[in-house]
């Protein structure tokens, strides 16, 4: 039997388990102790939600109490054409496709400088494997933004994309994290992550990046002084030894870096891709993929209920299930929408105040590295001007 505290103790006795399955490793959670790989399949397929939902949140609440994260962004997608040709994805376009695009610099450049004078403290750029485009287009792009922009955090290109890089540049993986870090790379986004397995990446995206090799190149980015987050894109063909071999996965490349900042379970959008004859996540799996990250990812401090993909609703549900981030205000988001995300592309700064205090929970405004922002330092926020601005393309 574990030992813990008197006060897990009486937690323990208040915790109803219709599951007595989850006996064990409620055991675990209140003593602290890290769960197995068979601890995970067991809390996928325990029947009793709110017990593992219960249990998620009391990991949450021991890590940050009442609080919940949030911060002002805004995305860039620089193009949306790519080679890859991903299964999952309604976002990339070959180049002579209908509503294909590639913004010229300037664009990119104007859509920041709005995003500063909207108070973001951070850009998420990521994009489509673009055939034509240089890796020095996207140097001087980061040059560019972060000579404008010289306050804002750039989150900028996945793990594919960096791997990308190297091969389109004839250099070595180290060489194109440095030269990104160099024009002024702040961190790197988690996606591409999608589900490690072989099985699952031969079926959903067969021309990306191995399982390994994305965390083999995560963990060069850590090494180099380059955080990142993680993701899991959840809910298509994937089984649930694969999810619990994912999380386990980062989990130990977590042990070796420490350098990811934040894990957010991604559900899977099947329309307008060939998989679309998958149904639609249900609010039941989010919750459960929440919930079961916060429990398995022991050495993550942070797990996002991210709003775009969950809906606002699910995402509030979601700070009780063990997440403590909402991610941001987001303002123009293509990726999920192409894939028939319904939700809106932006959410104002006081509409996500608003919904985590309607969850019962205490709002703050973060960077990208968790650090409280103080508003009565900075310049006021500028009136949120809706996405728009005509596309220049750029041809190359």
């Amino acid at each position: 039997m574990a030992s813990y505290s008197m006060e897990s103790r009486i937690l323990l006795s208040e915790l109803i388990l219709t599951d007595k399955r989850l006996r064990p490793i409620a055991d675990k959670v209140l003593a602290g102790q890290r769960l197995t790989f068979e601890d995970g399949i067991e809390l996928y397929r325990s029947p009793d939600l709110l017990a593992v939902g219960w249990l998620a949140n009391y990991v949450r609440e021991k890590k940050h109490g009442n609080v919940t994260f949030f911060n002002v962004n805004r995305h860039i997608n620089p193009t949306n054409v790519c080679v890859a040709h991903c299964k999952l994805c309604a976002f990339g376009r070959d180049p002579n496709a209908p509503g294909a695009y590639t913004y010229a610099l300037e664009e990119i450049y104007q859509r920041a400088e709005q995003g500063v004078r909207e108070g973001a403290t951070e850009f998420h750029i990521v994009g489509g494997l673009h055939p034509d485009l240089p890796f020095d287009y996207f140097l001087e792009m980061i040059r560019g933004l972060k000579q404008r922009c010289p306050g804002v955090h750039l989150k900028a290109f996945t793990m594919v994309e960096v791997h990308y890089f190297s091969r389109i540049a004839k250099i070595s993986i180290e060489e194109t994290l440095r030269r990104m870090k160099e024009a002024g790379v702040d961190s790197c986004p988690g996606g591409g992550a999608e589900i490690f397995h072989p099985r699952v990446r031969r079926i959903i995206c067969d021309h990306k990046v191995s399982g390994q090799v994305w965390l083999n190149t995560a963990k060069k980015a850590h090494e180099i002084g380059l955080p990142s987050n993680a993701t899991m894109l959840y809910g298509h063909v994937e089984t649930e030894e694969e999810r619990v071999d994912h999380l386990v996965r980062l989990r130990e490349v977590q042990d070796q870096t420490h350098g990811f900042v934040a894990f957010i379970p991604l559900a899977f959008h099947p329309d307008n891709t060939p998989l679309s004859h998958i149904p639609k996540t249900t609010g039941y799996l989010d919750l459960r993929n929440i919930a079961v990250s916060r429990l398995m990812l022991d050495n993550f401090e942070h797990i996002k209920a991210y709003w775009i993909m969950l809906t606002p609703s699910i995402a509030q549900i979601a700070l009780r299930f063990g997440a403590n981030d909402l991610d941001g205000t987001v303002v123009e988001e293509k990726i999920y929408h192409d894939a028939g995300a319904k939700t809106s592309e932006f959410t104002p700064r006081a509409e996500l105040e608003r919904l985590i205090r309607a969850a019962g929970r205490v709002p703050v405004e973060r960077d990208t590295l968790y650090r409280p922002v103080d508003r009565l330092k900075m310049p006021p926020i500028a009136p949120v001007t809706p996405p728009g601005l005509v596309s220049l393309t750029l041809n190359v």
